[in-house]
């Protein structure tokens, strides 16, 4: 049985960034304890700091339901991400790769809220000085990347899908 690329594309990178998300949080919240202590790779420029964020991106907060709204929201998105999948064609490996980023990031979030009333742990931490961006894990990089990959799909197909609307050469278009 052969499988397309879609699931060649989906299913490892899934699984790769779902277990190196998990992994790394687990590995934060053994080496870089106590919370809100940074520990430094590159200078300031880049820190490692197990910070615990029960909201979502960028600290978002739904306040006290936040654990279950959150929750909720990305139970929807995995559902959703589960149509585009199968709605996806069999040789679109692009689209495959943005949504498999998505998921396993949403995924791996998810697992993190459902764990611990603490919520998701983050660790990555950039910046100068005072100017920090925030505080996030790899399940948030898969999510952006896997985003940015996905509207390079879509775009594409749409490109794909469009009749070209120049007039010819030398033509005035009417």
């Amino acid at each position: 049985m052969s499988s397309t690329l879609k699931a060649r594309r989906f299913w490892p990178l899934f699984l790769l960034v779902l277990l190196a998300d998990c992994a790394t949080k687990r590995a934060a919240e053994t080496h870089l304890v106590p919370a809100h202590v940074p520990h430094e790779i590159l200078g300031e420029l880049v820190r490692l700091t197990l910070a615990y964020n029960p909201g979502a991106a960028m600290s978002i907060s739904l306040g006290s339901h936040s654990r279950l709204g959150f929750s909720i929201l990305a139970l929807g998105a995995l559902i959703i991400l589960g149509h585009m999948y199968r709605r996806t064609a069999p040789s679109d490996g692009l689209a495959a790769a943005g949504l498999a980023l998505i998921a396993s990031g949403a995924l791996g979030n998810l697992l993190d809220r459902l764990r611990s009333p603490r919520g998701v742990v983050d660790f990555i931490d950039l910046g100068i000085g005072d100017s920090r961006f925030w505080t996030f894990n790899v399940a948030d990089v898969g999510i952006t990347c896997g985003a940015l990959l996905l509207v390079l799909a879509l775009q594409r197909t749409a490109n794909r899908d469009t009749p070209d609307l120049q007039s010819p050469a030398g033509g005035d278009g009417v």
